[in-house]
């Protein structure tokens, strides 16, 4: 394909065009960039079992009496570099899309990166269009979409590219955050200096397989290293949706990416300060929870089903939506609805190491409180929590500093906050789950819960360790003084002093929930005049 779009039909050897030659001329000219890469390339990106950025496009955006409500900018750029290593080559759009549409019914904007075009790669007139485009989200208070399918820098345009605008675009993601949501979807390659661009977005999801992030790619990590590594194992969706926490989420392919870009948004206004949007929902707000002491085991050591109750509680006909499912497991963040308003969950998971917790549910909580408090997303507490992991090596790896950041979102959080302590609540862990002292909006209690500064084993094993030490039977008066500790540590107790709102029958939780918020919705709850607040990182 020549570097040029083929001419229009030709005319009478003398004749001015007319007004349908220039027509015709833009036709052809639109045509022959939609041809991307050309057919080659088309076919090399479908055997990777990726859709090509235009396919993407097209199934992210609303169709209106049978037309896409897409309106792509900027179509014609090209490069425009005097590199010898640029001339003669074709690079339709300058191998990204970019745009607005509908989504849902409401505008929202995205950068596609082209990677049948020099593997997708962002050179000088790349990136014009992509700071286009997000000038443009972010004065019209969209949201902004990533599709992203890159090799990183044009380095064949070397200085000229002037990569990201030195930076720009960066900057701008800082600009846009907590005023418009922002998605990065991996979907194929994001490399070098690109990575940040996930790492400063509030949603990452991942294709399983075809998609990976990194600082540096295989070549460069050979180069400085010697270390051999595929794109997978260096950062792909297993490393960072597993082990880093940089991705939120795996999905197996691209028409999966985007129904969960599409599910993400739902739950979201289109910026901070439009109102939260409500869904219809036939799930009456009175549905009872019969069934819910199956959750619940009688030995309060065992784990409970927490992802069951989290079921059993959202609009059983509106979307579940789980963010870093496989990361910092001992606390689980999902999106839901409640009498059709958006709900963030933040739960105890006792099925994985008891619901301790540690560095990572720490700060998956915190990114999560304050990505939903950004935009406005009443916050539901659900507490089985023994507290934090103790020990030399959860010290040395800074236990109180990552959960500091928990205790720092939860208190600025200003939305509606609702706790439910459904187990346990000890130590630190009933704190940072929003107790008493972090004004929840309302807070209630299980009957079979626990509220106290630690659980009754380690306490009467520190109280009253010389007491047992000097019995004839330690294993016998340990159990006793357990159960009389556990008495005093009871739901009623916290209640009788006002410390928690009420002791609630478990399977109203849902009633008492959508009434709360109801009213929770039209607090005021202004934080004091500052700059701003200082996160513990």
């Amino acid at each position: 394909m020549s570097a040029d779009p083929s001419p229009p039909p030709p005319r009478a050897l003398g004749a001015a065009p007319t007004f349908q030659h220039k027509i015709d001329d833009l036709e052809q000219r639109i045509a022959v960039v939609k041809l991307m890469g050309g057919d080659i390339a088309v076919q090399k990106q479908h055997d990777a079992k990726k859709m090509t950025c235009r396919e993407r496009v097209d199934l992210l955006f609303d169709k209106s009496d049978g037309r896409s409500t897409f309106q792509e900018i900027m179509i014609h750029a090209h490069h425009t570099s005097d590199s010898p290593m640029m001339a003669g080559r074709s690079t339709p759009a300058d191998g990204v899309v970019c745009g607005i549409g509908q989504v849902d019914g409401r505008p929202v904007a995205v950068i596609a990166y082209d990677f049948t075009v020099m593997a997708g790669t962002i050179g000088h007139n790349t990136e014009m269009k992509c700071y286009r485009i997000r000038e443009m989200a972010l004065e019209r208070r969209i949201p902004m979409v990533w599709l992203l399918d890159s090799a990183g820098a044009r380095v064949q345009e070397a200085a000229t590219a002037m990569f990201a605008g030195s930076g720009q675009m960066f900057f701008d993601q800082v600009m846009m955050s907590g005023v418009i949501p922002q998605v990065a979807a991996m979907m194929g390659p994001c490399a070098a200096g690109t990575a940040y661009v996930p790492g400063l977005a509030d949603f990452v999801p991942m294709v399983k397989g075809t998609s990976s992030m990194a600082l540096a790619g295989p070549p460069l990590v050979k180069a400085a290293t010697g270390a051999d590594v595929t794109s997978e194992e260096l950062g792909g969706s297993k490393v960072h949706c597993r082990e880093s926490g940089v991705g939120d989420l795996e999905v197996k392919d691209d028409a999966e990416m985007i129904a969960t870009i599409k599910t993400y948004l739902s739950f979201f206004p289109s910026c901070f300060d439009d109102p939260l949007p409500r869904y219809p929902t036939t799930d009456s707000p009175n549905r009872r929870l019969d069934d819910v002491a199956t959750l619940v085991p009688d030995n309060t050591r065992a784990p409970m089903d927490m992802h069951g109750l989290i079921d059993r509680l959202r609009d059983q006909d509106g979307p579940m939506l789980e963010i870093k499912p496989k990361w910092g497991q001992a606390i689980l963040c999902t999106l839901i609805r409640l009498d059709g308003r958006p709900v963030g969950v933040v739960a105890s998971n006792s099925k994985y190491l008891g619901g301790v917790l540690t560095n990572d549910p720490a700060d998956k909580a915190a990114k999560f409180i304050e990505t939903c408090d950004a935009f406005g997303i009443p916050l539901l507490f659900l507490q089985d929590v023994p507290g934090f992991m103790v020990g030399v090596k959860t010290e040395k790896e800074g236990i109180i500093r990552h959960g500091a950041k928990m205790l720092f979102a939860v208190s600025r959080a200003t939305v509606p906050k609702l706790t439910v302590v459904v187990r346990k609540g000890y130590g630190a862990g009933y704190y940072v789950m929003c107790g008493k002292g972090y004004h929840p909006d309302l807070i209630v209690a299980w009957p079979n819960a626990e509220i106290s500064v630690m659980g009754p084993e380690g306490a009467v094993n520190i109280a009253f360790r010389k007491q047992i030490e000097a019995s004839d039977n330690p294993d016998e008066v340990r159990a006793g003084l357990v159960e009389a500790f556990r008495e005093q540590i009871t739901p009623y107790v916290p209640a009788a002093k006002g410390y928690i709102d009420d002791v609630i029958d478990p399977r109203d939780t849902r009633t008492i929930l959508c009434n709360a918020l109801a009213t929770a919705v039209r607090k005021k709850n202004p934080l004091p005049p500052r700059k701003h607040a200082i996160m513990p990182v």
